[in-house]
């Protein structure tokens, strides 16, 4: 067996057990409460967000901790070579808006009444705990994400990087329209939301770099959520 086979598997190892962290986690969220007779639906909103948003720093350190050796090398990487990450790969956040927008466009042409359930989730998580809803979409999500749907898929896929791209965008949309569909018109919101997926992806298999598709990921989730807050206090 070479040394490369070996790595291949190291990674693909840890990508697996870091997947799995990210699924399973969230289903003992609410296990501390549970065992001591403790109904959730009782506690103050700012004594939720404080548990949830500790809760997914915990699960972010547990994946981080999975993937330390890619990281630790990447994060050298990307201390030199910030600038020209910068330089070459934002200009696909535009690509990412523009197709986005589009493909929302002709959504909206087919049913004017429609709206992706995981937005009208996400506003209504954020008129109730704006300040955990925004530190969560901007500082936790696109890092998690990235580390999941990127880096830990990658490891699976390490030398495809077609099929890498292919999977990893459309788990990545399937996961934020996935629970929201009620009609086959929702389905097509499988687009607009793979469209991030299929970039950071390609981003990522061009600069080797987790931290620069996070860039990104940062930059998008970043405006998206500022663009609520101004609706949350002038709309």
């Amino acid at each position: 067996m070479t040394k490369t086979s070996k790595y291949d598997i190291k990674i693909a190892i840890a990508g697996t057990l870091a997947i799995l962290a990210y699924f399973i986690l969230p289903y003992l969220e609410v296990l501390p409460f549970a065992l001591l007779g403790i109904d959730t639906a009782t506690l103050p909103n700012i004594t939720k967000a404080i548990y949830m948003f500790a809760y997914e720093v915990i699960t972010l350190a547990i994946i981080i901790y999975l993937v330390r050796d890619q990281l630790k090398q990447q994060w050298n990487d990307l201390k030199k070579n910030h600038r020209a990450y910068f330089k070459k790969y934002f200009k696909y956040w535009f690509l990412i808006l523009g197709l986005m927008m589009i493909s929302n466009f002709i959504i909206l042409m087919i049913d004017p009444q429609s709206s992706a359930g995981n937005e009208e989730l996400i506003r209504s998580i954020f008129s109730e705990m704006p300040i955990y809803m925004y530190l969560s979409a901007v500082v936790i999500a696109p890092l998690m994400e990235e580390l999941i749907f990127r880096l830990s898929i990658r490891n699976i896929f390490p030398h495809t990087d077609w099929l890498f791209i292919i999977v990893s965008g459309l788990i990545f949309g399937g996961m934020h329209v996935i629970g929201n569909v009620n009609t086959w018109v929702d389905l097509l919101y499988l687009i607009p939301y793979s469209i991030p997926g299929f970039v950071f992806a390609y981003v990522l298999t061009k600069s080797n770099n987790v931290f620069v598709s996070s860039g990104l990921h940062f930059v998008h989730n970043g405006i998206l959520m500022s663009l609520q807050v101004l609706v949350l206090l002038f709309g």
